[in-house]
């Protein structure tokens, strides 16, 4: 059984390269073979800052933006986020996309791929994780940093090195191993929400 790998795009400045990296990566997880890799760019959802009047744990939506954000992000079964470093933490256009919904990301896993100089981003991935952890989502340790990553771009294309792609099946590896068993438990909280 694949699961729907929802891999989403951080960044949304012009001149921005996170597709680059999502491109590839939608591909090596595809040829992985344990998932269904989405691409999933925020900059086409023209998100605004929050603009819903009811807390979004509700799912009383009223804006076609946030609906359309919705049914995507419920569709996911597992996270990829690729996302640079702006001083130290995420870019605030995905800290605000994340934080546009509650329910839809519950009881299922995250990994990054982050990219940026010397630390590969991995300053704005610890910026993220109390935010998903408080959104009941799962933040893997396992992740993909790509630092000085200009090295690794060529005619629009990443070229990534032995270490970076390791790193990618690993963290897949065990995003497929919690997407199992988050799968399960959302089961078990959605009957007993029924029952």
């Amino acid at each position: 059984m694949t699961h729907k790998l929802n891999i989403i795009v951080g960044s949304t400045r012009p001149g921005r390269v996170g597709p680059i990296f999502a491109n590839w990566f939608v591909e090596y997880a595809r040829q992985h073979g344990k998932f269904d890799p989405v691409l999933v760019d925020i900059a086409e959802f023209n998100l605004p800052l929050f603009d819903e009047p009811k807390h979004p744990r509700l799912g009383q939506y009223e804006n076609a933006h946030t609906k359309r954000w919705s049914q995507t992000i419920s569709e996911g079964d597992a996270y990829v986020f690729v996302t640079p470093e702006y001083n130290s933490i995420i870019p605030a256009p995905l800290l605000n996309a994340i934080t546009y919904l509650s329910t839809e990301w519950n009881y299922k896993p995250a990994g990054f791929l982050s990219y940026g100089g010397v630390s590969g981003g991995l300053r704005a991935v610890e910026s993220a994780k109390p935010l998903l952890a408080a959104l009941k989502v799962v933040p893997i340790p396992e992740g993909v940093p790509v630092p000085g990553y200009p090295q690794f771009l060529a005619d629009g294309e990443f070229g990534p090195n032995e270490l970076i792609t390791n790193g990618a099946t690993t963290m897949l590896d065990e995003l497929d191993r919690w997407a199992g068993a988050l799968k399960a438990l959302r089961s078990q909280v959605k009957a007993a929400a029924a029952a």
